[in-house]
Parts: structure tokens; sequence; C-alpha cells
């Protein structure tokens, strides 16, 4: 089971950005494999191909200013704000789970092992938020290593589970069962 939908790979692999938030997140992954590209050209090779699809998404959306709405522009700004957030949780897990190894006197390569992964390449995906963590991975960290999960796993619903989630409490209709606006992540 994954933590999140989001994983830069499989965008790389279907050959498609399809929608502004995997733009904005896609946009970030490059920021990433930027560093990580120059220890391994594997994340090299990733970032040249993400790099060209985000080229075709930003062309086939974003060239034609006359077909810019004011209501596309608002919708890029709330998945910027959403993709930003993720990398935030995703920076502080890392800094969480590093602080843990280093406390313990452990390596990234020790929570490969622990974790059952073989690949130094697939950890640091992990790491790095490249590729998601299963929800098996971080019950094991939370678990060894005393992570609270609420550090390890994103609390925050994606955009079409937030609109489900409210058509949904809307249709019931009872006075008992109210949604805050914070009960929601940037709606």
């Amino acid at each position: 089971m994954k933590t999140a939908d989001f994983d830069i790979e499989k965008i790389v692999k279907r050959g498609a950005i399809t929608n502004e938030l995997d733009y904005e997140r896609a946009l970030i992954a490059d920021r990433k494999l930027r560093i990580l590209s120059k220890e391994n050209s594997h994340f090299k090779n990733v970032r040249n191909n993400l790099r060209d699809l985000i080229e075709q998404y930003e062309s086939l959306e974003w060239d034609d200013l006359e077909s810019i709405t004011d209501k596309k522009v608002i919708e890029s700004n709330k998945f910027e704000k959403i993709a930003e957030m993720e990398r935030v949780f995703i920076e502080a897990r890392k800094s969480e789970i590093k602080d843990k190894l280093k406390e313990l006197n452990l390596t990234q390569q020790d929570l490969a092992k622990i974790l059952g992964h073989k690949s130094k390449t697939h950890m640091s995906e992990l790491m790095n938020g490249i590729k998601p963590f299963t929800l098996r991975d971080l019950i094991i960290i939370n678990r060894i290593f005393k992570v609270n999960m609420n550090k390890l796993l994103p609390l925050f619903l994606s955009n079409d589970d937030q609109i489900k989630l409210k058509e949904a409490v809307k249709s019931i209709n009872s006075p008992n069962l109210k949604l805050k606006s914070d009960d929601l992540i940037l709606c």
C-alpha cells in the first residue's frame, strides 16, 4: 500500500504530465533531481525525461496566453501551495529519519536493509520523495525508531479526495456531521 499517489518515475514512464498538481510536483522533483543527478546517472536520466515532460505540459497548457483564465491561475496557485506543502512535509520527514539514524549511529544503507530494500538508489528515491514510502516501510520506521506516525505519514488529502469528501458529507445532510475548513487542506 502506498502512502501517496505521487511517484515521479511513474509519470516519466507514463510519458505525460496530465494535471496541474503533477506539474507542480514535477517542478519540485526537477529541483531535487538536479542535486541527485550529480551522484547517480539514473537520476540524471529521470531528470532529463522529466524536463521534457514539463516542457510539453507548459507548451500545451500555458503557451497560449489567450486561453489562460483567472480560474486557471487560481487553480494553479492552489496546486502550487499543495505541492509545496508536500515538499515541506517530505523534507521534515527526511530530517526526522536522518536524525534518528544519526542518533543510533546507523546509515541510510542500514535503514534499507531493515526495510528490505536492496538498492541504494531506491532508498535515496524514498528519502527524497521521488518515490513514495509504502505504509509497511513507515510502520517499520515508527516501530523501530519510535518516530511519531504524524511525522511519517502525510495527514492531508488529495484534491480529488477533498472534493469527494465534501460531496459525501453534503449529500448525507446530517446536522451531526459537519466538515470544518481546517479538516481539509487548501480547499
